[in-house]
């Protein structure tokens, strides 16, 4: 599924964010950026060991920040390593987090020249976030960046599976 929103394209796709060919491809990372499971240990594993020896420099990233590294021997030319929250009730400010975690990400992106960019479902894993309430507040924080900033040509989110795909895809038609 794709809208255009101003100049921009916000496209939703099923596969393997590691195979993106996007300027720039996010990582849902831990605060230590020491790699892990999922699109994480997916992504270091893809990318090679140049990935971890930029993390390393950078020492960690708090929730909800962003940092930038080589994309390695990806066909992305950077990652952006972005730390979502491990949801518990949704009422100790997760929402927030989730928000600035794709925010910070945009902004990185901008301020790098970066014109395409290629997210997962941050948070959804792992760190318990329900997909439907992560699916929207994504969304929501891509389209209105996207109406603000003219730089960002294409954010795809690259999707696990047919199931978050799905909910992305119903949480993106309420919203256009």
């Amino acid at each position: 599924m794709e809208i255009k929103i101003n100049k921009s394209m916000l496209a939703l796709a099923e596969g393997d964010i590691t195979k993106e060919s996007t300027d720039a491809i996010v990582n849902a990372a831990n605060a230590r950026l020491a790699g892990g499971g999922g699109v994480d240990g997916a992504i270091h594993r893809a990318g090679g060991p140049a990935i971890m020896q930029e993390c390393r420099k950078i020492g960690g990233c708090p929730t909800g920040q962003a940092v930038i590294t080589t994309g390695g021997t990806l066909k992305a030319k950077y990652v952006i390593h972005t730390v979502g929250p491990r949801y518990q009730d949704g009422t100790k400010g997760e929402a927030l987090l989730l928000k600035s975690a794709y925010l910070e990400s945009l902004t990185l992106a901008s301020t790098k020249n970066i014109t395409s960019i290629a997210f997962p479902a941050i948070s959804t894993g792992a760190y318990g976030y329900p997909l439907h309430e992560a699916a929207r507040i994504a969304l929501q924080t891509i389209i209105e960046y996207l109406k603000e900033h003219q730089d960002i040509q294409l954010v795809r989110f690259v999707l696990y599976d047919h199931t978050t795909y799905d909910i992305f895809t119903q949480e993106l038609k309420k919203l256009i």
